[in-house]
């Protein structure tokens, strides 16, 4: 770590530290004390007015343009070769007797063996080598150099049974393409053979599982990657409906789950504080967070999970916060949307549950409420809201669990309400807790809780060294002001609801921790993308610290009128526009390790590699 990174990385950390002890500990936004006083409402959800509409409209209209940009080509082959029984080997010839320079294949969804072989005439064959089409190198441009110098057939023989082959493609010496005579589904998509071969056009990280998986529930394949709920893949197989096989195609949902998420985080942030400024500034912040820009442009289930999480919490709040007199009628559609939001959430990973732990505990802090402001008269009220709760939050998200298992039962032609539909979904439930309790898997870039918390170890995903002086770099992890400042803010708002009883606080600090701590106790190989949920909370948490502020700015800004009245004055603290420009500055500055685009090295390895290279880009 040299001297600019270290000096880079303390400016960071001070200008944290600073933004936390500007509003530490400020006033609560919803205190539990004196109900009765208050007619049972501790906090009124704030509506969206007119005027955000602007705000949140160039916030998406931003980030949209940004996250679409060199998110992934939209061609790769998508016609496989089919090698079984008796065609199990098929022989190329190339128009022109041009000396080949490199030997170029895409790797299709199935495992297999291939051997090659070239030939100058047809008669006489050299051995090229073997092509492992293995799970870990699936819907992926190769290259090799040819063991032959001049060569006009090539032999591709499957030797590990039925599979399927994706494009082949030869260059000569000058990089020109020499065309094939005939056209078979392993020669007739050569425009999409690319120039440079990069994460542009292949698959990356866990990209060799679910957009797999997406494109076997879209042929009716048997499902290869079972060890995560259905739905996350099934949401992927959209965007490959809309634009086919290809890294656009398969990572297209994530970037519209990304984006739709900026809208809801608003209207909660909204609902929150009432304040047009901080929900503008705390969702400006959570969209250019690194983790929610980079992990949202990857083909993984995380986007969704992250979603669902925020969705169901929302949702929740607004139960929460309904008048404690409200009649059934009121409060149950928010108790509904939230056990839906969290049924499908639950169908897309299991990470989901931990945060279905923390709406049961505000559920319980609710019905706490309801017995200390009602007394026995809340006992059938009470009743009724567990009868909801059974349906809600357990027979609808295990009805929507059950369904999303439907692409597994179409592989074996299983109906819904069978005997073995209900076997494959519980076989995969046994399969999937061994898979994950007994992981004994170890990874360069595996990281634990809390080094996520201290954003101090990202993942790797992609790495490559262009030239001397460039590279192509990109990670997954938080933009460190704003998760450190963040950690400060949870620090803040823990000492208020202790102090001040703030059942806002409570809520944003109950989210947080349902789905931090279940990892405290997983000993299994874990990344910090694990800790993207967490992050929801953080942005909430930096928004309550903001209001606070301008709370504060507020209370010092009031005055006395002639007549002895005091005036309030509307107004929010310039901390929150400066620390919001301060995050998007991070965003810039590191946008070259976000995005993968090739960048200088002393740049990076002079600048943005903190901590004695656990930043490792």
């Amino acid at each position: 770590m040299n001297f600019a990174a270290y000096v880079f990385t303390v400016a960071v950390a001070a200008c944290a530290v600073g933004f936390t002890l500007r509003g530490f500990a400020p006033a609560p936004v919803g205190s539990l004390e004196n109900l009765a006083e208050k007619g049972g409402v501790f906090h009124k959800p704030h509506p969206m007015e007119r005027r955000d509409l602007l705000p949140l409209g160039i916030i998406c209209l931003v980030y949209t343009i940004v996250a679409f940009i060199g998110l992934g080509s939209g061609k790769a082959p998508e016609s496989y070769y089919h090698f079984q029984g008796a065609d199990n080997s098929v022989t190329l010839e190339l128009s022109e007797n041009r000396e080949a320079g490199e030997i170029l294949w895409f790797s299709a969804i199935t495992h297999g063996n291939y051997l090659v072989e070239l030939s100058p005439d047809g008669e006489s064959w050299t051995e090229q080598g073997i092509w492992e089409q293995d799970s870990s190198q699936q819907l992926k441009w190769h290259t090799e150099t040819p063991a032959l110098d001049g060569f006009r057939f090539l032999r591709i023989t499957e030797t590990s049974g039925s599979c399927y082959l994706g494009e082949v493609a030869v260059r000569d010496k000058n990089g020109e393409l020499i065309p094939f005579l005939g056209e078979t589904a392993l020669t007739d998509e050569q425009d999409t053979v690319p120039e440079h071969i990069s994460y542009m056009n292949s698959s990356y990280f866990d990209e060799i599982y679910h957009p797999r998986t997406a494109l076997e529930y879209l042929m009716g394949e048997p499902i290869y990657e079972v060890s995560h709920p259905p739905l996350g893949k099934g949401i992927i197989s959209l965007g490959v409906r809309l634009f086919g096989m290809n890294p656009f195609g398969w990572r297209f949902m994530g970037v519209i789950c990304g984006i739709l998420m900026l809208p809801l985080m608003y209207v909660f942030l909204k609902n929150l504080f009432g304040r047009t400024a901080v929900a503008a500034c705390a969702t400006t912040v959570f969209a250019f967070d690194f983790m929610h820009f980079v992990q949202t442009r990857i083909a993984t289930i995380d986007s969704y999970t992250t979603f669902f999480v925020l969705l169901m919490f929302w949702l929740m709040y607004r139960w929460f916060t309904q008048p404690l007199d409200a009649p059934a009628g009121r409060t149950a559609p928010w108790l509904f949307a939230a056990g839906a939001a969290f049924g499908v959430g639950a169908a897309c990973k299991w990470s989901v549950i931990y945060g279905g732990a923390g709406l049961a505990v505000i559920w319980l802090i609710r019905v706490v409420m309801l017995f200390r402001y009602k007394g026995r008269r809340a006992f059938l009220p009470v009743l009724g809201l567990i009868g909801q709760s059974i349906v809600f939050f357990i027979l609808i998200p295990c009805a929507v669990y059950y369904l999303s298992y439907q692409p597994y039962g179409a592989v074996k032609d299983a109906g819904l309400f069978s005997r073995e539909y209900l076997d494959i979904v519980l076989d995969n439930q046994k399969y999937m807790f061994n898979y994950h309790s007994k992981l004994d898997a170890t990874h360069p870039y595996q990281s634990t809780w809390w080094q996520w918390v201290l954003d101090v170890r990202p993942i790797l995903y992609y790495l490559e060294y262009i030239d001397d002086s460039t590279k192509s770099a990109f990670a997954a992890f938080g933009n460190p002001l704003f998760w450190w400042a963040g950690l400060g803010c949870l620090i803040s708002l823990a000492v208020t609801v202790i102090r001040r009883r703030d059942a806002v606080g409570l809520l944003i600090l109950i989210g947080w921790l349902s789905e931090l701590l279940p990892w405290v106790g997983i000993s299994r190989c874990a990344f910090i993308y694990h800790y993207f949920p967490c992050t929801v909370f953080l942005a909430l948490a930096v928004g309550w610290q903001m209001e606070g502020m301008c709370r504060a700015r507020e209370a010092q800004l009031c005055r006395l009128s002639p007549e002895g009245e005091t005036i309030a004055v509307r107004r929010c603290d310039g901390t929150i526009f400066v620390f919001t420009g301060l995050c998007i500055l991070m965003f810039v500055l590191f946008y070259p390790v976000l995005t993968g685009i090739p960048f200088s090295r002393a740049y990076t390895n002079g600048l943005l590699r903190w901590f004695g290279g656990q930043y490792p880009f």
